[in-house]
């Protein structure tokens, strides 16, 4: 079978390469899982990379994050286990792991509805309480991470205000349902928050992006108000002031959506059952910008490494739904 090896880190660009090789074994609890889609994550970058918190051991097939067919033809989403990961024909996963891929969503959704959605909901509802009528931040909002957030804030009914870089982007969270789109490329982002809100600020802050965007978020937020670090796309992991956290009265949460695999597997089973749910009624619909075959895996995990995708870029694979 074919599939992408990265023999040594560094950017994806250079160090993953396509190669045939044979078709993973399954181990214990584990099943084979023809992939149909592949969707990229900014964690594959941080795999070449070699700085992510898991190491597999090289060589490695990135993909995190697939929708598969099981041998006997059940349509599945699920995590491969490294390091047989998606970007090939063939990938394992956790057998108790495989959710049902939602009817509603082709290949390409399916397979990025899994994690970004789950962090999402998560983030939002398990970890912030995000209540219909709040005003609710998103950082990133026309990327893979921050476009699920803004479509499960309109599902709850918050008010939801994206910030994102460039017109490009801009216009992709509008057409996300952001009611209000700050660019922050040619805008003050304080400045135009504050009167977005009436001064008040936003009362959930979801930030996968760290850096000036969590400093932004400590300005931004509302009394009582909650900001859910989800990540640092920025590279650079901010140190809170919790003194401010104090006179200011907000709540700083993490979210590492991976333990609850482990801590509360249960809810994320539930949390998919409502996730497929609002994908069912249009809800929610992933938004896969691009679509590119299995050789050209390299390019598109490079583009999203280097910050220039929008919504989730997916590897569909020959005659994929």
């Amino acid at each position: 079978m074919q599939a992408w090896q990265v023999h040594e880190n560094g950017e994806p660009s250079e160090v993953m390469r396509l190669a045939e090789v044979e078709r993973p074994v399954p181990g214990e609890g584990q099943v084979l899982l023809r992939v149909r889609a592949a969707n990229i994550n900014f964690p594959d970058a941080l795999l070449c990379r070699g700085q992510y918190q898991v190491r597999p051991p090289l060589p490695f097939t990135p993909g995190v994050e697939i929708c598969g067919e099981t041998e006997d033809g059940r349509r599945v989403i699920a995590n491969p286990a490294l390091p047989h990961g998606g970007f090939a024909e063939y990938a394992l996963a956790d057998a108790r792991a495989l959710l049902p891929a939602p009817e509603a969503l082709d290949d390409a959704e399916a397979a990025a509805l899994h994690i970004g959605y789950q962090t999402g909901w998560f983030g939002l509802h398990r970890r912030a309480h995000l209540q219909a009528g709040e005003t609710l931040l998103v950082h990133a909002a026309a990327g893979g991470v921050g476009s699920a957030a803004v479509q499960l804030g309109k599902a709850a009914g918050a008010r939801v205000i994206g910030v994102v870089g460039g017109a490009d982007k801009a216009a992709v969270a509008r057409e996300l349902g952001c009611d209000v789109v700050v660019d922050r490329r040619s805008e003050d982002v304080i400045t135009a928050v504050k009167e977005a809100t009436g001064g008040r600020g936003a009362d959930v802050i979801y930030d996968p992006v760290g850096g000036e965007a969590y400093a932004q978020s400590a300005k931004l937020v509302a009394f009582e108000g909650r900001i859910v670090v989800v990540g640092f796309a920025s590279g650079t992991i901010p140190s809170p002031a919790l003194n401010h956290a104090l006179v200011k009265n907000y709540s700083i949460v993490g979210l590492h959506w991976g333990l609850y695999n482990t801590k509360n597997p249960k809810l994320v089973q539930r949390c998919h059952e409502e996730l497929t749910e609002l994908a069912a009624r249009g809800a929610i619909r992933p938004l896969v910008s691009e679509r590119v075959p299995l050789g050209e895996a390299a390019v598109a995990v490079q583009k999203v490494a280097d910050g220039r995708s929008t919504g989730r870029i997916a590897v569909v694979m020959e005659g994929a739904a």
